[in-house]
């Protein structure tokens, strides 16, 4: 039996999705001219600051994030 795939249209150029966990922060990024890239940030201000200038010289657009908690508060 032949597996079908879905396809979406790309209407996002340069995206994230942030895991936000008690003491440690999951961030892909993805989209046009970018390498798909995962990287893990502690969750400490330095390490926040970190991770926005990281997103930031990506010159990412749209960030989702899912958070259990309040541990999104920080960023």
């Amino acid at each position: 039996m032949k597996k079908s795939s879905i396809t979406f249209d790309q209407v996002i150029e340069r995206g994230c999705g942030i895991d936000v966990h008690k003491k440690v922060i999951v961030v892909t990024i993805k989209g046009n001219g970018i390498k798909e890239t995962t990287k893990t940030f502690i969750s400490f201000a330095e390490s926040i600051e970190q991770m926005h200038d990281w997103l930031k010289a990506e010159k990412i657009t749209h960030i989702a994030m899912e958070s259990t908690g309040v541990y999104w508060k920080p960023l």
